[in-house]
């Protein structure tokens, strides 16, 4: 019981203390323990919200760059694959033009077929030796003809007509020997056809002919 009493009695002067006070230094007072209060309460339960809300913040900026630089990739990444689509469609197409090995005979006899059936008589039809290139090979042909020059431009369009890629370079064309006054011309020229070369990592006679 004393000991209650020592307790009461020493907040008994503070109290009376502040009863002393006048009104505005009581308020003052209390407006300052309120503030006091408040204070701790926003430091105590706030701040650490506060400071977690600015990490998610911080979190969330960063997680939005790294978004946007991924759609970026995505953009290109579709972008790669649509020009290595057409690069692929360009590459088949090539491919479609330059005949295989056993193909070769059939193709010289097509451009020999060609000469006969644009009226053109030959003089000499000579396949000379392949030249290696990176993926393919020359195969270059000699020809010498004999007719008019409408007979040799129509030889000319139905070999750059036939399905494998045929160049004709070199060409000369001179009147006939044997007959200074006549339409007839002498023309020599090459013809060249191209072989697929097989390489190594190369996945060709994987593929079905078109």
């Amino acid at each position: 019981m004393a000991k209650k009493k020592s307790a009461g009695g020493n907040a008994t002067p503070f109290l009376q203390n502040i009863e002393k006070l006048t009104k505005p230094q009581r308020i003052g007072i209390y407006a300052a323990t309120m503030v006091v209060i408040i204070a701790l309460s926003i430091w105590l339960l706030y701040w650490p919200k506060y400071q977690k809300i600015g990490a998610l913040k911080s979190n969330l900026k960063t997680a939005q760059l790294e978004l946007a630089k991924a759609k970026k990739n995505a953009e290109e990444l579709n972008d790669w694959r649509t020009k290595m689509k057409k690069k692929e469609v360009q590459y088949k197409t090539v491919m479609r033009a330059l005949p295989e090995k056993e193909e070769i005979p059939s193709l010289l006899a097509g451009i020999s077929q060609a000469g006969k059936d644009a009226g053109l008589e030959f003089l000499l039809f000579q396949p000379k030796p392949e030249s290696r290139k990176e993926f393919y090979a020359e195969i270059p042909v000699d020809i010498n003809v004999s007719g008019t020059y409408h007979q040799v431009a129509v030889f000319f369009d139905k070999v750059s007509n036939l399905p494998r890629i045929v160049n004709i370079r070199d060409i000369k064309m001179s009147p006939a020997k044997r007959d200074s006054d006549s339409s007839e011309l002498n023309t020599t020229c090459q013809a060249v056809t191209y072989k697929f070369v097989e390489t190594t990592g190369n996945v060709r006679n994987k593929r079905k002919r078109p």
